[in-house]
């Protein structure tokens, strides 16, 4: 695989929770570090996500913005 991005991160799949149209995708990329994305269904058929399959966390966004008191 080659791609532009340069935060490319190879992970164990935790869990695929399905929704009516959108699928949350949890990727563990070290131990206790998870990575969660929303992806379409359709893609998570396409890429055959399953929980303990292997995947990675491509990462290309001009910003994150968390925030806690």
């Amino acid at each position: 695989m080659k791609i532009s991005a340069r935060n490319v991160i190879k992970g164990t799949v935790v869990s695929v929770d399905k929704g009516a149209t959108t699928s949350h995708v949890k990727i563990e990329i070290s131990p206790g570090q998870v990575v969660t994305a929303s992806i379409t269904n359709e893609a998570v058929d396409s890429l055959k996500l399953v929980a303990g399959g292997s995947a990675y966390a491509v990462i290309k966004a001009s910003d994150v913005m968390v925030a806690v008191d």
